[in-house]
């Protein structure tokens, strides 16, 4: 898993105390999820190889990292023609496929609503992002004439689609059919 997805590090200053005891510079500041999920501490002799972090009192400070891992695991993949057939063909669970392109204001605006299907519905379906500028044979074959598009697939076959930015409650309720009890 990476580290992005468990804290972010983000610049708020110009200038750095010269010699900082806290683990990160006066020019850093961590930004903690909301989620309070995992949890796990780090000691001085965890993080042995970087002393400074630590005050010549030699004082046993810890620090903890807090990290979202079902955000991290659950987001939308993202799908191409070379990887299609595996992902989404070869697939044992039902499969969303979001078409999209960059340039596309409905697209960007179900993003969201695909991302938290993700999340909601974490192994029992399979989400995933087709990029139609990118790949456009595979939105040939299926015959996508406009955008954003959502497809759901059974046993590698195409179930039904979505046209348009819809609301989450009409992609819930077209994915529900597909799910097994």
């Amino acid at each position: 898993m990476a580290m992005e997805s468990c804290l972010q590090v983000t610049t708020v200053g110009t200038v750095a105390r010269p010699q900082s005891l806290h683990p990160f510079s006066a020019r850093e500041k961590v930004v903690f999820p909301t989620y309070r999920g995992f949890k796990k501490c780090f000691s001085k002799s965890a993080t042995s190889s970087n002393p400074s972090l630590y005050s010549a009192a030699g004082t046993n400070r810890k620090f903890s990292v807090i990290c979202n891992a079902r955000e991290a695991v659950n987001e939308v993949k993202v799908v191409t023609e070379s990887s299609w057939n595996d992902l989404v063909i070869a697939s044992e669970i039902p499969v969303l496929v979001d078409f999209w392109a960059p340039w596309c204001g409905p697209c960007r605006m179900i993003a969201p609503l695909i991302d938290e299907l993700a999340k909601e519905y974490a192994g029992k379906i399979a989400c995933y992002k087709l990029n139609t500028d990118d790949s456009p044979n595979i939105a040939t074959q299926y015959g996508i004439r406009s955008i954003p598009t959502v497809l759901f697939f059974k046993n590698g076959e195409k179930k039904e689609s979505v046209i348009g930015a819809v609301p989450k409650s009409t992609l819930t309720a077209s994915l529900e059919k597909y799910i097994a009890i």
